[in-house]
């Protein structure tokens, strides 16, 4: 059904829900699975409590580790039949310019710049969006000890800047995905209404969105 989509995106700010969908969408097209896996960046629960002090080693420690990822990806294209993935390298400045001072920004550009390999776009990025509110109560849901300090300002600027960065790509053909109504995870229906959805693309860019 999603046979013309080798490699496929699906991105949004913490709590969006973008991992549970990655892993159905995976499974569905029998894709291997990409994940950024943040429990592996040490940094990350210290800068949740300092986010000043901790911001660019935990930037450093994302690029490093995406940018090997993204290596393995284009290394493997030609004999990989299709992949999910749960981030994109693209996004990351995105981070960068939230969390980072004007003088570790521009270090971390650099480093950005210099790192981020040659690879082909994806087939099919997918959008996830949320309000503030949603993504807080998904995030305390999900009861991570590190995300305890995450608060609505803090989403609300992340979802502001994932909002403007997808308002200007076009990279790739792009679905944004209003979240709010719909769980991917545990409701079939919500997930075959998303792969009809994503069948039915003619355009580079499209919208759904599902009313309460």
């Amino acid at each position: 059904m999603l046979g013309r989509f080798r490699h496929v995106v699906v991105e949004g700010p913490i709590g969006a829900g973008k991992t549970s969908l990655a892993r159905r969408l995976a499974a569905h097209m029998g894709a291997e699975l990409i994940l950024e896996n943040p429990e592996e960046n040490p940094f990350l629960p210290r800068f949740y409590e300092d986010r000043k002090r901790y911001a660019l080693p935990v930037q450093l420690f994302f690029l490093v580790s995406r940018v090997e990822q993204a290596r393995r990806l284009a290394q493997g294209e030609l004999f990989t039949p299709s992949t999910v993935a749960d981030f994109m390298l693209d996004k990351d400045l995105l981070f960068a310019r939230l969390t980072l001072d004007e003088a570790e920004y521009r270090l971390y550009r650099q480093l950005y710049d210099g790192l981020k390999p040659q690879a082909s776009a994806p087939d099919l990025v997918i959008y996830l969006q949320a309000s503030p509110a949603t993504l807080v109560e998904r995030v305390k849901r999900r009861g991570r000890s590190y995300e305890k300090q995450l608060n609505e300002a803090y989403l609300q600027d992340l979802a502001k800047a994932y909002s403007e960065f997808f308002y200007h790509y076009d990279s790739a053909p792009l679905l944004t995905v209003n979240s709010e109504h719909l769980n991917f995870a545990d409701r079939e229906a919500d997930f075959q209404l998303l792969l009809q959805r994503i069948q039915d693309m003619r355009g580079a860019r499209e919208f759904f969105n599902l009313g309460a």
